[in-house]
Formats: C-alpha cells, structure tokens, sequence
C-alpha cells in the first residue's frame, strides 16, 4: 500500500502525503464520492481508493 511505499522514502515524504490526504479529504469531489460509494476503511486508505477511482476515470 501507498503507505509502506512512503515509509522507505524521506519523512518528508510522509509529511506531504500527510497534508495532501488531509486537503483530499475536505475537498467536496472526495466527500461526494465517499458518500456515493460507502468505502469502509482508514481515511488513508479511502483517499487512495478515490485516487485510484479518479485516474481510471480521467484514462479511459
């Protein structure tokens, strides 16, 4: 997972995944899409999967 990935890079890696789950996770498109989809997990984990979601949409 993203977050074990992070974990071998510079703690200033960690911090800005930090902020950026943080700015995700007040952003409107991130709450529309997690009341749409009722994903149960850690705030990390539900961020990476709206990520996910969001790229396939934009690549296909």
């Amino acid at each position: 997972m993203i977050s074990s990935t992070i974990a071998n890079n510079l703690p200033q890696d960690q911090e800005i995944w930090n902020s950026l789950q943080k700015a995700i996770a007040k952003s409107s498109g991130f709450q529309r899409w997690q009341k749409e989809n009722k994903f149960n997990g850690t705030v990390e984990e539900q961020v990476t999967q709206y990520l996910r979601s969001t790229l396939e949409t934009l690549a296909y």
